[in-house]
Formats: structure tokens, sequence, C-alpha cells
């Protein structure tokens, strides 16, 4: 950084930045957490019985920095090249009509919540209403430190069981929604657009109703021939940001989908199986009705505070599942 024209380099200085600020962010908190513990030690040894009052302060300066240990030694599951980035996360709705729509608006507010507690900031790239109410699909760009790192984990079918509040004689439904996550890719990446390859469409936004409708032909779709794979978005403020927003959800989808590939690829070579998301094996499960309980079937963590999950208290869930994931590699590896 401090060669000669290094800020006159544009995105090159602006990367080499990006990756200070997140080493530092590694780092810097580990050798705080080492020079705490060194003054602590010094302390414990200069200590005498009598000595309670310093005793009683040791004790709890002990129990802070055994806390905040925890906390660092957790980020060491974002061993992932991607982890770090912002998020890019989908939600959309299964089988069930307005059910299963209302059912996306509320862990689309699940998700916001969370991003907002943690810091993050959230913002929709593209939404599709529903008929009667809720909404069909919506994505997300959601920007933080370890943002992907977190949201990975919510990868997969979400289902709820509850009365629904749709039924004149209240009967029980199940609802399902899907949850995708990607990694936002950085604009200096390797991978190329080929313009023979795009297949963009330019149709007209549209909004919940009433004067919330955007009804300028802004919003654009774009799809990528060779593998069918479609970006979309809406609510920037014109058409070319729209289209870039757009351009930049296909490249990350198409980056995953390759990073995919060769993690198959390398599966079948050591002849272990990598288990895929399907669209019947659900996640976790949200029960409203005869109970309440929250269970993620992958960890088997359950929790009866339901309105406190579906407030965006889902980190509990998450750090079980990262853990856990995380134990196996280790387990795989021996």
């Amino acid at each position: 950084m401090s060669a000669e024209g290094f800020w006159g380099a544009g995105e090159s200085s602006a990367k080499v930045v990006r990756e200070l600020k997140n080493f530092k962010s590694v780092v810097e908190p580990w050798e705080t957490a080492a020079k705490k513990y060194q003054e602590l030690a010094e302390l414990a040894a200069l200590l005498k019985d009598s000595d309670r009052e310093l005793i009683s302060d040791i004790t709890r300066n002990i129990d802070t920095l055994a806390a905040e240990l925890d906390r660092l030694e957790f980020k060491t599951v974002f061993s992932g090249e991607l982890d770090s980035h912002n998020a890019i996360l989908s939600i959309n709705a299964g089988a069930g009509g307005t059910e299963s729509c209302d059912w996306v608006g509320m862990l689309l507010r699940m998700y916001t919540r969370f991003a907002h507690t943690r810091g993050y900031n959230v913002k929709t790239l593209d939404v599709l209403f529903g008929e009667e109410a809720g909404i069909k699909n919506v994505t997300l760009l959601i920007e933080g430190e370890y943002a992907y790192g977190y949201l990975k984990a919510e990868r997969g079918v979400h289902r709820l069981v509850r009365i629904s509040p749709f039924d004149a004689n209240k009967r029980r439904h199940t609802s399902f929604a899907s949850v995708d996550t990607i990694p936002e890719v950085s604009e200096d990446t390797d991978m190329v657009l080929e313009e023979k390859d795009l297949k963009i469409d330019v149709y007209r936004s549209k909004g919940a109703g009433g004067q919330s409708v955007n009804t300028t032909d802004s919003a654009v779709r774009v799809t990528h021939l060779p593998t069918g794979l479609v970006a979309q978005c809406q609510n920037e403020r014109s058409q070319y940001q729209n289209k870039q927003t757009a351009l930049k959800i296909l490249k990350a989808r198409l980056y995953t989908l390759e990073r995919q590939k060769k993690e198959e690829e390398l599966f079948k070579q050591y002849g272990a199986q990598k288990k895929k998301i399907e669209w019947g094996s659900q996640i976790r499960s949200y029960v409203l009705h005869p109970y309440n309980m929250v269970k993620d079937h992958r960890t088997g963590l359950e929790t009866g505070d339901t309105a406190k999950v579906l407030d965006g208290g889902i980190l509990e869930f998450i750090e079980a599942y990262l853990k856990k994931v995380t134990r196996n590699q280790s387990t795989e590896s021996r």
C-alpha cells in the first residue's frame, strides 16, 4: 500500500484494502486476546489469598476473555474462500398457493430481522408478489462481514405447519418454501460473460398494487443460454442499473455452479457422496399448531420459542449447523 501509484490503481487498490481489512479482522482480535491473557497471568502470579477483591476482578476478566475466545474460535468455521463475502439470498414459494406465498413473506421478515441484528445492510433486488397475498419469490443482497458464511447454513427447504389464516374452516395447513444462498462475486473475478451466451429481456416492473406499482419498463431478466440460469432485477432506479445487478447475480450463480461441479467431481474421486438439497427434504420445520416448536432436522436442535425464531433469532441454529459441518470435515480429514 506504500508503493508509488498504489492509490491511483482504482479497483486493484480497493481489492488490497478489502483484503487488509479481512486480515485485520482475523489477526487483531487474537492479538488482543493474547495480550489480555498475558496481563491476567501476570496479575494471577502476584495474588495472595487475602486479595479477595482482586481475585473477584480477575475471575470476571477470565470469564469475559473465555467468552471472547469462544466467539473467536467459532469464526474458524468460516474457512471457505467466499465465506467473508456478501450474500445473495433467494426465497421461493413451494406448492400451496397463497399459503406458501405468505410463508415466503414470513421468512423474508425473519432473515431481514436477523441481518439487521448483525448490523448487515439488506437490499431487495427482485420481488414477485402473490396474486392474493404474500410473495412468490424474492431476492435479497445482504451486505456485511461473513454474511455468506452465516447464511449458507440456511440453504434448503423450510416447512411451516399452522392453522391457516386464509382458511375459513380453520384447518391446519403445511407450507413449503425453498431458500438459496450464493456469495456475491467481486467484479475482479476471472469469469467473463459472453454477449452471445446471454438473452436479455426488458419487462414492466410489478409492485404490490396501488401506488406502489412501478409502471416503467425498467425490469431486466438475463438468461444464460448454455446453462439456462436466470437472474433478474427490478428494484434499481434505472434499466441500466437493473441490468448490471442482474448480471452480477448471474455471474455469482455461474461461479457457484462451477464450484459445485468441481466439488462433486472431487467427491466422486474419493468415493464420497455429497448430500444434495432436494425440494422434498426440509432442513427445518416451524410448527405453530397444535404446539410451538422449531426443529432443525440436520442437527436435532429445537426450541419452543417460535416467536423469537420468526423474529430473526436463528443464530443458534446457524451456529449449531456450522459447528456440526466443521466437526464432520475434521473427522473425515483424519
